[in-house]
């Protein structure tokens, strides 16, 4: 308790520690499963065991015995739990009562057993023949006007071999609609990097971290959200390379770091410090702090060149690979430091020291995460950060390039095998051409576009394979609403959720193995295959009994409904369950870049994918990296009253994503409950309030009016060391205040990090 106000205090300790230990073990121990958690333990994340289902920061050439983080031990534990939610208990839980669990409650009720179909009367889910369910799933998509009408959702987690033959079915059936998971962190990445430097991904790998001489860590927080990367940054710290933070809030896990897996650091009470600098941009402010640096950067180059020294800027990389310099350095000298000041929060002389000490580095990697591209100039902010390294040729040689953070551990597999709206020609021809089928070749609909589809009675049915789609969006006033009027949902997981109590007229929910469990088909164990943030592709085999024997594997499931819909398709469904092999050779024969693909991943850890970026090879139209100008600089605030903050929406450290472990944000000192909203001393002041006052939050639109429906009430003030002008709250509570058509322009992720409000003494 802090100042009186029980759940908060000051947490001084470092990242990792004893505080993960401690963590761990609750975990392990609160799912009830310890023999199994302690198996998978050593096989997480190794040569021949199971991928992490958690984030996807890559895997060390050099492996420890236990290859693995404190999120990534309760993500496992909750996996492996002993728990279940079995028919039994469905039968004496009605959905009506269901739905007034939190959403922690409704996952810790345990794993899925049984497929399992709603049924109206009882306002019961019931247990349902697999081959019943597909029968009737098929039946409902047979019935439909168009095949527009269907909306076919991703989670992050699914393999490439599921989410390969996922697109194949929708494409076959006729539909080119996939909201994905990615569609809501990193779409600016791929909308920005690709028209940047001709790749949607990022251009580095584990190995340039041992190069670099600096990292700048940008809008993402590693100690909660990819927690292994603070091995990585400990040891860019310890050989006496830089880390620069940018971040809104001080994030323990960018400051210091205890190796929870080195006793000497454990026993001995040590910690790494890992930012040299930290500077706290206002939220929404990026744009306008990297341009501040870009100009800074582009002063000091004139001021070198005309005192014949060597200059800042790399001109001859420039010159060689590149186009659009000239018209950055138009809108860079237009810039008053005055507005750059204003809008990012920093004062010149902050962008200007960030400017030397990125000036003095050789090479220089930046990481970003969905603090950057969760606005609505999201694209425009990757962009900037591209233009920085540019100016100094850091792109394409050791030790430097873009990184940008995933979350899901396969998130930009499912992307690199077909789970894209938008998929280029050359690719649905060579679909067509293996398969001998014919795909549509209308642009479908992302996760947005969906939702409101839904909502405007266009879409009559939803299938998800994996996540928490309806709480993962914005706005559930809207999003809600419009799930009830679906005819058709249909559920592949492995736990329930409350997207799964959002009932349509038909309801089918499907129980998945895990990517711990052993997958066995007719030829034997199967492996499964996904890629990390940093382009590696490599296997992942499940090394325990399934929690129920009435699970099936993702691509089961998929050839299931795939058979039962299209009973005349040529596709050899059965033989591709049988054996996953021939899934990853129809991958290789459709995407050149997954060639030799059951060799490559033969080899102990993976292959990685082509990545021409890396070598200097621009697969953008005009054969260059683009210089890209943003012209929107901040979050809009001249419509905006005097008072009105910019809000982001915050994961608290027992959580991924919308799945909640517990009530708890050790790095924040916050215990036993979320219902708070961090505010700058600064902030509280100039607003009368005081830790421990309780508020309202209310939602403005962009001409700086309230949104009477866009409110949160009753959240505890906590008054925390971050940029002024800014407020954090944690998701998904905080998204009744946002607005599903604030989205970024270009990619429509949404702007879960750019939401202006107002605070109110409740």
């Amino acid at each position: 308790m802090k100042n009186g106000v029980p759940g908060v205090s000051d947490y001084q300790g470092p990242a990792g520690g004893w505080g993960a230990v401690k963590a761990v073990t609750a975990s392990v121990f609160s799912q009830k499963a310890i023999a199994r958690d302690i198996i998978a333990m050593f096989k997480m994340n190794q040569v021949k065991g199971f991928d992490c289902p958690g984030c996807a920061w890559p895997d060390p050439g050099h492996r420890a015995p236990m290859e693995l983080c404190e999120n990534g031990v309760k993500a496992v534990s909750w996996e492996t739990t002993s728990k279940k939610a079995s028919p039994e208990f469905f039968s004496r839980h009605p959905v009506s009562t269901l739905w007034h669990y939190s959403d922690y409650e409704l996952e810790n009720i345990g794993r899925l057993t049984h497929p399992m179909k709603y049924d109206a009367a009882s306002d019961t889910w019931q247990a349902v023949d697999w081959d019943i369910a597909f029968h009737e799933i098929g039946e409902r998509l047979r019935s439909y006007d168009s095949a527009e009408q269907v909306e076919f959702y991703t989670s992050g987690r699914t393999s490439n071999e599921a989410a390969f033959l996922y697109q194949l079915f929708a494409r076959e059936y006729g539909s080119n609609n996939f909201p994905d998971c990615s569609n809501m962190c990193h779409g600016p990445t791929s909308t920005g990097l690709t028209q940047a430097i001709g790749l949607g991904k990022g251009t580095v790998e584990l190995d340039d971290f041992d190069h670099c001489d600096l990292v700048i860590c940008i809008g993402h927080n590693p100690g909660t959200n990819h927690p292994r990367m603070l091995t990585t940054l400990r040891e860019v710290a310890k050989r006496g390379a830089k880390i620069i933070s940018i971040n809104p809030l001080n994030e323990r896990g960018l400051e210091r770091f205890s190796f929870p897996q080195s006793p000497r650091e454990i026993f001995g009470g040590q910690a790494t410090e890992l930012s040299s600098d930290y500077y706290q941009v206002k939220i929404g402010g990026d744009a306008s702090l990297l341009k501040g640096i870009m100009k800074a950067l582009i002063e000091m180059d004139e001021a070198r060149i005309l005192l014949d020294r060597q200059p800042c800027l790399d001109h001859a990389f420039i010159h060689q690979h590149t186009e659009g310099y000239s018209a950055l350095y138009d809108d860079l000298r237009q810039c008053s430091w005055a507005e750059l000041e204003q809008d990012s929060g920093l004062t010149r002389s902050q962008m200007e020291d960030l400017a030397h000490s990125y000036n003095k580095s050789r090479a220089t990697i930046i990481c970003y995460g969905l603090g950057i591209t969760q606005h609505k100039n999201g694209t425009g902010n990757v962009q900037q950060l591209v233009n920085l390294l540019l100016l100094k040729g850091n792109m394409g040689k050791p030790g430097a390039g873009i990184c940008p953070l995933r979350g899901h551990s396969n998130v930009q597999g499912d992307r690199s095998v077909g789970i894209n709206e938008a998929a280029s020609e050359e690719f649905l021809q060579r679909l067509e051409a293996h398969f001998a089928i014919s795909v549509p070749r209308k642009h479908g609909r992302s996760s947005v576009e969906s939702i409101r589809a839904i909502e405007r009675g266009e879409a009559k049915a939803l299938i998800c394979m994996g996540g928490n789609l309806a709480v993962a969006m914005p706005q559930p006033q809207r999003t809600f609403a419009a799930m009830k009027n679906l005819d058709l949902q249909v559920h592949v997981a492995t736990k329930l959720n409350r997207s799964h109590l959002l009932l349509a007229k038909h309801n089918y929910l499907l129980p998945a193995l895990g990517r711990t469990e052993r997958d066995i088909q007719a030829t034997g164990i199967q492996s499964v295959t996904v890629e990390d943030s940093m382009s590696m592709v490599h296997a992942s085999c499940g090394a325990l009994k399934p929690a129920s024997r009435w699970l099936k594997s993702e691509p089961a499931i998929v050839a299931g409904i795939a058979r039962a819909t299209l009973p005349l398709s040529p596709i050899n469904w059965e033989a591709l369950i049988g054996d996953y092999a021939l899934i990853r050779d129809a991958i290789a024969a459709v995407i050149p870049a997954f060639r030799d693909y059951n060799a490559r991943i033969a080899e102990p850890g993976g292959f990685r994918m082509d990545t021409p970026a890396s070598r200097r090879e621009w697969r953008t139209p005009n054969g260059k990296a683009n210089f890209i100008v943003s012209h929107q600089q901040a979050v809009e605030r001249e419509n905006q009253p005097a008072d009105a903050l910019v809000l982001a929406t915050l994961r608290s450290h027992d959580q991924y994503n919308t799945t909640i472990y517990g009530m708890n944000d050790r790095y924040r000192g916050i215990t036993g409950r979320r219902d708070v909203v961090f505010l700058s001393a600064e902030e509280a002041a100039a607003r009368g309030l005081s830790q421990g006052d309780v508020v309202n939050v209310q939602a403005l639109d962009d001409n700086g009016q309230p949104c009477a429906e866009r409110v949160m009430h009753g959240l505890t003030v906590v008054i925390y060391n971050m940029a002024a002008g800014s407020v954090g709250a944690y998701l998904p509570e905080a998204n009744v205040l946002l607005s599903l058509d604030a989205v970024d322009t270009q990619s429509l992720t949404p702007a879960y990090k750019s939401v202006p409000v107002t605070l109110k003494k409740a």
